[in-house]
C-alpha cells in the first residue's frame, strides 16, 4: 500500500492526539505527538527555573537546549510511544496543568521550534506517519498528502480537559482550565514564529458536537481516499 504523510493540526484539547493514535494504529503507521516534545522541553525549563508563573528566562533555556534529549519509546502494553526526557519517562508529568500553563511560552521561542521542527522533519522521511501539533501542515510537512485542522469551541475544549484532569486526580477548577485554554489559543495564534493557522488545503473538522467514533470514521475515510488516489 502506498504510504502518505498525515498532518493533524488544531487548537489545544481538540482531541488531536487521540484521533492521531487511532488513525496510526488502523493504518499501521508511526504516530508522533509533537505536543509531547514541546511539553517535555517546557518541563525541562520548569525544572531548571527558566520558566514559571513569574519567571521567563528564554536565553538560559536556549543555551541549554543541547542538553535536552528527547525520545519516543514504544510501550507495548499501551500500544503507543511515550515521551522520555533525558532518559526519564515524563509522559504523566508533561500532561499536568503546570506544564500546560507554560508550554505556549516555550513553543513561541524560535530556537526551540527550529530544533524540534528539524527533528520532526527527519521522522517523516519514509512517510507512513501520522503527526499532530500546531504547525505540521504549514511548516513541518507543507506537502503532506492529507492535512486535517481540528477545532471546537473554547468552552467545549475546556470541559473535556477539565474532566480529563479530574480523572487523573488533578485538583483544578473549570474556570482555571477555561482560562488556560483561552490563553493558549491567543499565544498559539499570535506568536511571531510559526503561529497556529489552518493550511489552505487542510480539511477543517469542528468536533464541538461530534463523538470520537464519528471523528475517527470521517478522518479514516479521508485517509483511505487519499491513499487510493496515490495508486493512480
Amino acid at each position: 500500500m502506498q504510504k502518505i504523510i498525515i498532518a493533524i493540526d488544531g487548537y489545544s484539547s481538540t482531541g488531536k492526539s487521540t484521533i492521531a493514535k487511532q488513525l496510526a494504529k488502523a493504518l499501521g503507521y508511526i504516530y508522533v505527538d509533537t505536543g509531547a516534545m514541546y511539553r517535555a522541553v517546557t518541563l525541562f525549563a520548569i525544572r531548571n527555573g527558566f520558566i514559571g508563573v513569574d519567571t521567563e528566562n528564554s536565553h538560559a533555556l536556549v543555551r541549554l537546549l543541547p542538553k535536552v534529549d528527547l525520545k519516543f519509546v514504544y510501550n507495548e502494553e499501551l500500544g503507543y510511544s511515550e515521551m522520555f526526557l533525558n532518559g526519564e519517562n515524563v509522559e504523566k508529568e508533561i500532561r499536568a496543568l503546570p506544564v500546560s500553563q507554560q508550554v505556549s511560552k516555550v513553543a513561541a521561542i524560535e530556537e526551540v521550534r527550529y530544533m524540534l521542527v528539524d527533528m520532526q522533519k527527519d521522522m517523516g522521511g519514509d512517510k507512513g506517519i501520522v503527526m499532530d501539533g500546531r504547525d505540521i501542515g504549514t511548516v513541518v510537512f507543507p506537502d503532506a498528502e492529507l492535512k486535517i485542522f481540528m477545532t471546537a469551541s473554547p468552552e467545549t475544549r475546556a470541559f473535556r480537559r477539565y474532566k480529563e484532569l479530574l480523572e487523573k486526580g488533578e485538583n483544578v477548577s473549570y474556570d482555571e482550565v477555561l482560562k488556560n485554554v483561552q490563553d493558549r489559543d491567543y499565544r498559539d495564534t499570535h506568536r511571531e514564529f510559526s503561529p497556529l493557522h489552518k493550511a489552505e488545503d487542510a480539511i477543517e473538522l469542528d468536533n464541538s458536537d461530534m463523538g470520537l467514533e464519528e471523528q475517527f470514521e470521517r478522518i479514516y475515510n479521508f485517509a483511505l481516499r487519499v491513499i487510493e488516489k496515490q495508486k493512480t
